[in-house]
C-alpha cells in the first residue's frame, strides 16, 4: 500500500460528542473506525467547552412537553419529525451511552437523585449537569472508551483538506454521470506536512461549528466551518445558514471575549443588569424576563449597549444566589473569571452577546444522510431541523448524541444488511433499496483512480497574510451579518466576502499547506455560505433578525 494511503471503514472527522458517539456505537458493533482530529488531543473540541449540562428529563416532565419547548424555542420553523425523534429517544440516549456506556458523574442531590436544573425556553428543570463543565466530563468519559477500544484508530493533528469525490477528483471522467457519492477525504497530516489519501466505504462530518467566522466567539480556535465548506465543495445541500445564534453571556475583559458563561448561571437565579445593579430583562421579555430564549436575551444586550453607549452589561450573581452556591455551581467560572480580576461571587461580572451556535448546515435525514450518497454529518455541522430557527437550551449535546447513535445504527445496517432492515425508533421507516443502493459487501473506491496530493512549489504561506484575512473576514461577519442586519450591510458583507474569497483562493493553492491556511479558505466559504444565505431571507425570524 502506498505510504500516502489509509484505508478506513469508516472515517469520522471530528471527535466532539456526536462523532465520538458514532464511533463509539460503529466499534462496539465490531466495525473498523478510524477518527480523525485536527486537535493535538481527541478531547479538544466544542464540545469540550460546553459548560451548562445536557437535556434529560425533569419530574412531571414528557416527551410532549420537550417538544413543545423545542418548537417554541425553534420559532415555530423546526423539523416536526426530528424533534419527535430527538424527544422520544433523547432520555433513552443519556441513559444508555453517557450513564451505561461512557458514564459520566453527573452532579446528585444529597438524596442521590439527579439534579436538574432549569435553562432558558425550559418549562422545567430537566438540565443533568456535572457543575459548570459538562461537556468536559462527557467529552472524556468517551474519549477514553474510544483510546481502549480495539476497533478505534485515533488520528490527531490531521487536518481534513477535503472530500474525496469521484465526479470531482476522480481520474475516471465518466464518473460525473453516476450519483455524487463520497469515497474519504485528503487530510494533511501536521507534523510532516504530508497530504494523505484516506479511502472509506463511508465518511462522516463531525466538524462541529463556524463561531470563528464572527470577531466575538465563545466556540474554540478549530471552530471555522471546516465541514460546512467541504461537504459544500463536494455537492452536499446545505440549509438554514442564516441562523447563527448568539450566546448572550460571554465574559468581556479590555474589548475581548475569553470564555462562555453558562446560561445555568441565570437558570440558578443571576440577572443581567447595568453597572448600577438594576435589572432590565423584565423591559424587554416581561414572561421570560432573564430566561428568555436566547436570540430575546443577546439581541436585548445589544440593544442596551447601544442605547446607553457602554461596552457591556453584567450579570449578578452575587445578589440572588447564595455564596456556597456560586462555588459549588460555578468553579471553572469563577476560576476562569479570577484570572481576570473578576470573583463572581462578590462582583458584577462584565458580559457581551458572542457567536455560539450554528443552528443550520448540511442537510441530513433522520439518520445523519446527507444528499451525497456515503456522507454523513452530525452533530452542529449538520442540520437535522431540530433546532429550527433558534436552538433551545442545553439541546446541542442531546442532538448530536441521538443523531451519533443514529446515523451508526444506519451504516451498520447498510454494511451487515444493505439498509434493507427495519431501524426502530420514533420516527424511523423501512428502508429500501431506494432509499440505499449500497449493497450489503461495500468495496473501498480504487485508490488507482484518486490521485495523490499535487503539492505547490512555494512554501509555507505567510502567517502574517493568513492572520489579516481572517481578520478581516471577522470584522465583515460581525459588523455585517451579526445580532441585527439590514440589506445594506448585507449586500456589502457579499461583495466584500466574494473580493477576498478569490484572493483567499489565489493564494491557497500557490502555497504548501497548513492548518491555519486550509482553515482560512474554509472559513471565508463558510462566511460566504451565511451571508448569502442572510441575504436571501428577508423574514426575520429566530436568530435571524433584520431590520
Amino acid at each position: 500500500m502506498p505510504d500516502d494511503l489509509l484505508q478506513c471503514d469508516v472515517l469520522i472527522i471530528g471527535s466532539g460528542i456526536a462523532g465520538a458517539t458514532t464511533a463509539l456505537e460503529l466499534a462496539d458493533a465490531g466495525i473498523p473506525v478510524t477518527l480523525v482530529t485536527r486537535g493535538e488531543k481527541p478531547q479538544n473540541s466544542n464540545t469540550y467547552m460546553a459548560q451548562g449540562g445536557i437535556i434529560y428529563v425533569g419530574k412531571d416532565d414528557s416527551a410532549t412537553l420537550l417538544a413543545e419547548d423545542l418548537r417554541r424555542a425553534g420559532a415555530g420553523h423546526c423539523s416536526p419529525a426530528a424533534v419527535s425523534i430527538l424527544a422520544d429517544e433523547g432520555p433513552g440516549a443519556v441513559r444508555d451511552i453517557l450513564m451505561k456506556r461512557a458514564p459520566v458523574a453527573f452532579d446528585r442531590g444529597p438524596d442521590g437523585e439527579l439534579s436538574l436544573a432549569l435553562e432558558g425556553g425550559h418549562s422545567l428543570p430537566r438540565i443533568t449537569h456535572a457543575a459548570d463543565a459538562t461537556g468536559r466530563s462527557i467529552e472524556v468519559a468517551l474519549i477514553q472508551a474510544l483510546e481502549s477500544h480495539p476497533n478505534v484508530v485515533l488520528l490527531t493533528g490531521h487536518t481534513a483538506v477535503d472530500l474525496l469525490t469521484p465526479d470531482h477528483h476522480g481520474r475516471n471522467r465518466l464518473a460525473v454521470y453516476e450519483r455524487r457519492s463520497c469515497v474519504g477525504a485528503y487530510l494533511l497530516e501536521q507534523a510532516s506536512g504530508q497530504v494523505k489519501r484516506a479511502l472509506a466505504k463511508f465518511t462522516v462530518l463531525a466538524t462541529g461549528g463556524l463561531g470563528q467566522i464572527y470577531l466575538r466567539t465563545t466556540n474554540p480556535r478549530g471552530a471555522r466551518g471546516d465541514g460546512l465548506a467541504m461537504a459544500y465543495r463536494a455537492g452536499a445541500r446545505v440549509i438554514n445558514a442564516e441562523f447563527v445564534q448568539f450566546h448572550p453571556t460571554a465574559f468581556y475583559h479590555q474589548g475581548q471575549v475569553h470564555f462562555l458563561v453558562s446560561e445555568a448561571v441565570r437558570g440558578a437565579g443571576a440577572r443581567l443588569v447595568h453597572r448600577d445593579g438594576l435589572p432590565f430583562m423584565q423591559d424587554h421579555a416581561p414572561e421570560w424576563k432573564d430566561l428568555a430564549p436566547r436570540d430575546v436575551v443577546a439581541r436585548s444586550i445589544h440593544r442596551e449597549i447601544l442605547s446607553r453607549g457602554v461596552t457591556n452589561v453584567f450579570l449578578d450573581l452575587r445578589t440572588y444566589i447564595e455564596r456556597d452556591e456560586i462555588l459549588s455551581h460555578f468553579p471553572t467560572i469563577r476560576e476562569r473569571s479570577l484570572a481576570f480580576g473578576v470573583d463572581i461571587s462578590s462582583d458584577l461580572v462584565p458580559v457581551v452577546p458572542a457567536a455560539h451556535y450554528f443552528c443550520g448546515g448540511i442537510w441530513v435525514d433522520e439518520w445523519g444522510r446527507s444528499t451525497v450518497d456515503k456522507l454523513y454529518g452530525v452533530g452542529e455541522v449538520s442540520c437535522t431541523g431540530v433546532h429550527g430557527a433558534n436552538r433551545l437550551a442545553s439541546a446541542s449535546l442531546l442532538e448530536g448524541l441521538v443523531w451519533g447513535r443514529r446515523a451508526a445504527r444506519h451504516i451498520i445496517s447498510r454494511l451487515k444488511h444493505g439498509g434493507d432492515e427495519q431501524l426502530g425508533g420514533p420516527g424511523s421507516r423501512r428502508l429500501s433499496l431506494d432509499d440505499d443502493p449500497g449493497p450489503a459487501h461495500v468495496d473501498f473506491h480504487d485508490d488507482a483512480d484518486m490521485p495523490s496530493w499535487s503539492y505547490a512549489e512555494e512554501g509555507a504561506a505567510d502567517p502574517a497574510l493568513i492572520s489579516q484575512d481572517m481578520s478581516a473576514l471577522q470584522q465583515i461577519m460581525w459588523n455585517y451579518v451579526g445580532l441585527v442586519r439590514t440589506t445594506r450591510r448585507l449586500a456589502r458583507a457579499v461583495r466584500q466576502l466574494r473580493a477576498l474569497e478569490s484572493e483567499i483562493e489565489r493564494f491557497y493553492r500557490s502555497q504548501a499547506l497548513t492548518d491555519d491556511l486550509i482553515g482560512l479558505r474554509n472559513a471565508v466559504r463558510a462566511a460566504i455560505i451565511v451571508a448569502n444565505a442572510a441575504w436571501a431571507n428577508r423574514h426575520s425570524v429566530g436568530c435571524h433578525y433584520r431590520e
